[in-house]
C-alpha cells in the first residue's frame, strides 16, 4: 500500500483530483493563462510538453515519490493548475508540497491558501505525517514569502542544487513545519481564507 493513496480533497469551491491525462487539455489552457512557461523559475510545462509533465507525473506517483492533483474548480471542474506531495518518505512519516502553480488569473486569490489548508491537513492528520517540507528557487522571492505565510520555519539553503530550465544552476531554500506547529498554522489559514472570501 502506497503512503498517499489516491483520493479526492475539497473546500471552499476547490478541489483537488488525483492528474491524469483527462486533465491534459485543462492544465494546457491553465498554462497559457499568462504563459506560464516562459518563467524562468518554475515548473510549469509548454504546451507542446503537457502531455509528457502528466506522463511523468503518473511515473512518479507509480515510484511512490510523488502525487500530483489537478486543481479544479468544484463547480466546473475547471483546472486552475497543479500542485502536488513529493519527496515521500514513509519511514520518517515526511512529505513535501512541490511542483505547485496556478494560471495567471488565479494567482493572489484564495486558491493557494485553500489549497495549502487541504494539502496540510491531509498530510497531518490522515496521513499522520511529523513534518512537511517545501522547497523553492532562491530567486522566487513570492514563493517564499507564501511559504513563510503558512507558518513554515526556514531550514536553510542548498547551494548549487539543481537545474533550471534555462540551464543555470539554482540554489534551494528549504522549509518545514512540524506537526506540532499545524494547530496554530491551521488556524491562521482559516483566518487568511476567512478574510479573502
Amino acid at each position: 500500500m502506497a503512503f498517499v493513496e489516491p483520493i479526492t480533497l475539497n473546500t471552499r469551491g476547490i478541489t483537488l483530483v488525483p492528474l491524469s491525462i483527462d486533465h491534459e487539455a485543462g492544465l494546457r489552457a491553465a498554462a497559457a493563462d499568462g504563459e506560464l512557461w516562459n518563467i524562468r523559475v518554475t515548473s510549469v510545462p509548454e504546451p507542446e510538453n503537457t502531455r509528457k509533465y502528466i506522463d511523468d507525473a503518473l511515473t512518479m506517483r507509480e515510484a511512490g515519490n510523488r502525487f500530483a492533483f489537478a486543481v479544479t474548480e468544484t463547480d466546473t471542474s475547471k483546472v486552475l493548475g497543479c500542485t502536488s506531495f513529493h519527496d515521500i518518505v514513509p519511514a520518517v512519516k515526511r512529505v513535501e508540497i512541490g511542483w505547485t502553480w496556478y494560471a495567471k488569473s488565479m494567482q493572489r486569490s484564495h486558491v493557494n491558501t485553500t489549497c495549502k489548508l487541504l494539502l496540510l491537513t491531509h498530510a497531518f492528520e490522515t496521513l499522520g505525517c511529523h513534518v512537511v517540507g517545501w522547497r523553492t528557487d532562491n530567486f522566487t522571492f513570492a514563493s517564499q514569502a507564501a511559504i513563510e505565510r503558512l507558518g513554515a520555519k526556514k531550514d536553510g539553503v542548498i547551494r548549487g542544487h539543481a537545474l533550471r530550465r534555462d540551464g543555470t544552476i539554482r540554489d534551494t531554500v528549504m522549509y518545514s513545519m512540524r506537526a506540532g506547529e499545524w494547530p496554530e498554522a491551521k488556524a491562521q489559514l482559516l483566518y487568511l481564507l476567512n478574510k479573502l472570501r
